[in-house]
């Protein structure tokens, strides 16, 4: 199965790479997620969801800028070694890579309640089980068996969007499905105003925003194994704009004009709604179907992430040397392997670990996106200032405003983790994520020890 060389393959084309991207930030987050943000926000959660767009796109800029010029399958845990240092390198790597096995865990155990509702009689172990063995057996596959599914399944996600945002037009404009009689969009101001929880609760409701957009930077992870890395990737990230407009603000636009914000999420989701509201009865399982293909695309993108990562790592000396072994396909399978194994032993610790333990772990997720964003930015900032003007005028894909645009980037983020300290049920992140890095700087050192014997 293992082949001499520890090179992976360029088997991903512009369109995988295209809707690998759009598919990384459409999740159960948006499906189920979004009712919290609009609770949270009222109307006004469009503005956060703008707001927030545009710091994911300064991130995928920055981002893109290092991948086009230096593409690499570790991406930006590779750049913040080679820009900031060996230590930025390893936590930065291995903050991802915790951050992706705990979203995992999250989407493989959504994926067996999902699969309950149809089959209520068969045990919750046995779907988690068998989307665990799929899902690795594709990714140890060739890189373009992962693109293509990744590219139907994103598809079947965008596609289903749309479907509702015109059906929701049609509602709204010209009463489809409500008796010939238009909406309109005065929900968005009538129940309280558009910031019907005043100005603080759209700024408090930036926290959930961000962390819906978490799963965009995979983008730069697929450069070491795109095609055409130079013109696929800019293509990829400028689509960043539109994709969030529509499916995240123009999504939100439909269902809070249909229904008063202060309803959306009481009775089920937002999109369950909407399917009903246009007399679709068996709009629940719809949903299920599509949600189920959500979470196939978010283990698959997540298995795929990490197991580049380490392989990137490893190469540069930040894990054990076992895990550049590549097969005969050019996947790096002892990495694959690893996240399944990790998967089976981090569902059965679901099972038993009380509810409250698990939060306090999954709530570091949002803390890592938000460190692993805040590295891609300060690495953005370290490799522009080794450039000489004239190399600066000739990057072929540059971050507009450059230093001063990540800088801008930085603060908004930092303000974001202070609001996750904000709150109660979040706070505890911020201590676990402190934890978490005392963790990763005596493993370093401990690391540096063995190496220097």
């Amino acid at each position: 199965m293992e082949q001499q060389s520890t090179k992976l393959k360029r088997g991903l084309s512009t369109r995988h790479i295209r809707f690998i991207a759009l598919g990384s930030a459409i999740g159960t987050g948006l499906f189920y997620g979004s009712a919290s943000a609009i609770q949270m926000a009222g109307p006004s959660v469009l503005l956060a969801y703008l707001i927030g767009g545009v710091v994911a796109y300064i991130i995928m800029r920055a981002l893109g800028e290092m991948s086009v010029n230096n593409p690499q399958s570790s991406s930006f845990s590779r750049y913040a070694q080679d820009y900031l240092g060996p230590l930025a390198g390893y936590i930065t790597g291995w903050t991802y890579c915790f951050e992706m096995l705990i979203v995992a865990i999250a989407d493989v155990t959504a994926f067996g309640i999902y699969m309950g509702v149809w089959f209520p009689a068969v045990p919750h172990w046995v779907w988690v089980l068998s989307v665990v063995l799929i899902i690795g057996a594709i990714n140890l596959m060739n890189v373009k068996v992962f693109g293509e599914l990744e590219f139907w399944l994103s598809f079947f996600k965008v596609a289903t969007i749309i479907i509702m945002i015109v059906a929701g037009i049609g509602i709204i404009v010209w009463g489809i499905g409500n008796g010939g009689e238009p909406t309109g969009i005065h929900n968005l101001w009538t129940n309280g105003g558009f910031f019907s929880n005043g100005v603080m609760g759209m700024i408090l409701s930036l926290q959930l925003v961000m962390f819906a957009y978490g799963g965009v930077e995979i983008i730069g992870i697929t450069a070491g194994e795109a095609q055409e890395p130079k013109k696929s990737i800019p293509r990829a990230i400028n689509s960043v704009p539109w994709r969030i407009l529509v499916f995240y603000v123009g999504t939100l636009f439909v269902i809070m004009s249909i229904y008063p914000w202060d309803q959306v999420g009481i009775n089920g989701s937002p999109f369950v709604l909407t399917f009903q509201h246009m007399g679709i009865t068996t709009a629940a399982g719809i949903l299920n179907f599509v949600v189920i293909t959500a979470s196939l695309s978010a283990i698959n993108s997540d298995v795929f992430g990490v197991g580049r990562m380490l392989h990137g790592m490893a190469e540069q000396g930040h894990a054990p040397k076992m895990f550049t072994r590549i097969s005969k396909h050019g996947i790096p399978w002892v990495t694959v392997v690893i996240m399944m194994l990790a998967l089976l032993v981090a569902v059965y610790l679901n099972y038993i670990m009380p509810g409250k333990v698990f939060l306090v772990i999954a709530s570091l997720a949002t803390f890592a996106t938000v460190w692993v964003w805040i590295m891609i930015l300060f690495s953005q900032i370290a490799f522009r200032r080794g450039l000489k003007r004239e190399e600066v005028d000739a990057l072929a894909f540059p971050l507009r405003g450059g230093v001063a645009t990540s800088v801008f980037g930085i603060i908004f983020l930092l303000f974001i983790i202070g609001l996750i300290g904000y709150f109660p049920d979040t706070r505890v992140s911020l201590y676990v994520g402190v934890i978490w890095m005392v963790l990763l700087l005596i493993g370093y050192m401990i690391k540096k020890k063995c190496q220097r014997q």
